[in-house]
């Protein structure tokens, strides 16, 4: 099977925005420390990997989500980005497309949402696939063939991995991030029902569907906390329907083209040199992206 390498974009943006300090600078003076930390991600990656087909995604959707109609609550936790990493997320999509790498972004659709299309997409032509992000979101994608890698801290899981990690099998993931909720996209679940009790009941029931149709079995079940659960699930009824709602990953986004279009292509090496001379990168990183180059 061909393989199909699918990077969420943002999280290494964030790592460099705060990881890197302040001292990087275009030829306007603005902060260029972000572009200059996934830069080097990227190298790091497509060095290392040599992939036949990849896809950068980003998200440009922070307020302006579908998530953010059917909950205005989603993700107002987070602060927004400041004009000044704004401008860098834009410099990032230039560096990826200057190196060949196909780049997604939507005002409506998450990142998460253009990678779980691909994916799909991807599956109807015969790849497995790679979904680069340490988010535990994506567990919700991991089909038989498929892994998550979280490159910088080099650990790759599969389906049974996913399973190691949060107790549910990948299919599961949206039904347990509806009861558990999720702090970081403030997906509110159902309050007071954990990873361990959502692990129990979805080992149960298979699913939220069957647990709501069946949830007068719920406090006779064998664990600590059955009859609070119990309690708890029947009076969030609704919430936990919404949040099974905000934690599914869109998988029939429209996309441009068909997987061949997600190949990886030879970096542009005019438009390269234009933009390192307005980012004002040295020659270490001007030449590693010129060195770069899909295998013939």
């Amino acid at each position: 099977m061909q393989t199909l390498h699918l990077i969420d974009s943002s999280l290494y943006v964030f790592r460099a925005w705060h990881s890197l300090p302040d001292e990087f600078h275009d030829v306007d003076g603005a902060p260029v420390n972000a572009v200059q930390g996934y830069t080097r991600f990227l190298c790091d990656f497509l060095e290392r990997t040599r992939p036949t087909h990849v896809l950068a995604a980003f998200d440009e959707s922070l307020v302006s989500s579908f998530r953010n109609a059917i909950y205005p609550e989603y993700k107002a936790n987070r602060e927004l980005p400041p004009p000044e990493l704004k401008v860098q997320f834009a410099y990032c999509k230039q560096v990826a497309a200057a190196l060949g790498v196909a780049v997604l972004a939507d005002e409506q659709l998450e990142a998460d949402d253009l990678i779980g299309s691909a994916v799909e997409m991807s599956r109807r032509e015969n790849f497995r696939n790679v979904i680069v992000s340490a988010d535990k979101d994506f567990g919700q994608l991991v089909g038989l063939h498929d892994e998550q890698w979280d490159f910088s801290k080099d650990q790759r899981w599969d389906a049974q991995g996913v399973k190691q990690r949060l107790g549910v099998r990948p299919d599961q993931v949206v039904d347990y991030l509806a009861l558990t909720g999720d702090a970081i996209d403030n997906i509110p679940g159902v309050p007071g029902v954990g990873p361990k009790t959502a692990a129990t009941l979805l080992a149960h029931f298979g699913s939220l569907d069957a647990l709501l149709t069946r949830i007068e079995e719920v406090p006779y079940l064998r664990f600590r906390g059955a009859a609070q659960a119990y309690a708890k699930i029947k009076a969030h009824r609704e919430q936990a329907l919404l949040s099974q709602r905000l934690s599914a990953i869109v998988l029939d986004a429209p996309l441009p083209g068909g997987v061949d279009s997600l190949r990886w292509r030879a970096p542009d090496h005019g438009a390269l040199d234009a933009l390192f001379d307005r980012l004002r990168f040295g020659p270490l990183t001007r030449s590693r992206c010129k060195a770069l180059a899909p295998a013939a």
